[in-house]
């Protein structure tokens, strides 16, 4: 008879994570679930995160983008392009304004610009423009926080005075996201999935917490179309009817349930155990160890990939708890 549940996949692992560069995976996962679940967190990576950008600016002495200022060398619609790839980190909710007044000749980088305690540049050593003559160029900016990329025509509530240039916004803190899947054994069946997920951010937060970010934005969009929260309540039903099947033992009284509670709700994947016996045990959906606690020795000999040898291994990991096999 074929396995009718659907495993839980492994927790997740680093593979590697240096500067803003992070490539996490995922185990164990149903067949199918890989595709599932990389290409939804990769969506609300790039689309959902927070983050900070330009949303308009205030030259002196120019009236709108396609102008061109005398003694600078690129024309303000490139100046416009460096100063959008500038990455803020804004420390409160309101929007800020920050400033550049440099007087040439000079080459104006991101460090030029003249900000607040609640901002934070941190790619200070992007250039922005170079001034040719004597003269001064002063620049007034704002900057806001928001989600993904938002065209100018969306966050622009009022129409802009003469001088001020209302920009597209790229908010999103993710400079890349990409993932991979590729099958993997559990158990007796090599068509698990393993997802791979590579992650590289702005500076303004680690890969990691983007993930993590990523995953409770799924979770909480799951929970309320469904109508109910996963809650604790739920995980202790289940360690209660652990503990019930296991009550005829002699061992258990009932001083002792509540310690054999937390006991039971232990993973497997926790334990010191071999991975050709972990592997079986999860392909035969056994997760915890109350779930092998409620397996007689026959029961898991007829498990492919468990023998003689792993009776006793799995034995010895149960006595260091306590407990026997039924």
């Amino acid at each position: 008879m074929s396995d009718l549940n659907i495993i839980l996949p492994s927790k997740l692992s680093i593979v590697s994570e240096v500067g803003t560069k992070g490539v996490y995976e995922i185990d164990g996962l149903y067949p199918g679930y890989g595709h599932t679940l990389g290409n939804s967190l990769r969506r609300i990576i790039l689309s959902s995160l927070m983050g900070s950008a330009i949303t308009s600016i205030k030259i002196d002495g120019v009236d709108h983008e396609f102008s061109v200022m005398d003694g600078v060398k690129e024309d303000v619609i490139t100046i416009l392009l460096h100063l959008k790839q500038v990455r803020f980190r804004l420390n409160t909710d309101e929007s800020q304004k920050v400033t550049l007044s440099v007087k040439g000749p000079k080459i104006i980088t991101a460090k030029d610009i003249v900000t607040g305690g609640q901002v934070e540049i941190l790619n200070d050593d992007l250039y922005i423009t170079e001034i040719t003559g004597k003269n001064t160029v002063s620049i007034e900016m704002t900057v806001e926080k928001g989600l993904g990329f938002i065209p100018k025509e969306m966050h622009q509530k009022t129409k802009n005075e003469v001088g001020i240039i209302s920009l597209d916004a790229i908010f999103t803190p993710i400079r890349r996201v990409a993932y991979e899947v590729e099958n993997m054994r559990v158990g007796d069946k090599t068509n698990h999935n393993r997802l791979r997920m590579t992650i590289e951010t702005d500076g303004t937060l680690t890969p990691r917490d983007a993930l993590e970010k990523a995953i409770t934005i799924m979770v909480e969009q799951l929970q309320a179309i469904v109508g109910f929260t996963i809650s604790k309540k739920i995980i202790e039903k289940e360690a209660e009817k652990e503990v019930s099947k296991l009550s005829e033992k002699d061992e258990l009284t009932k001083g002792e349930n509540n310690e054999f509670t937390d006991i039971l709700k232990t993973r497997i994947d926790t334990l010191d155990l071999s991975t050709r016996t972990l592997n079986a045990l999860t392909g035969a959906n056994i997760r915890t160890i109350g779930g092998v606690a409620r397996k007689k020795k026959e029961d898991l000999l007829e498990i492919e990939g468990i023998g003689d040898k792993g009776i006793q291994e799995i034995k010895k990991v149960l006595g260091g708890y306590g407990i026997t096999l039924k």
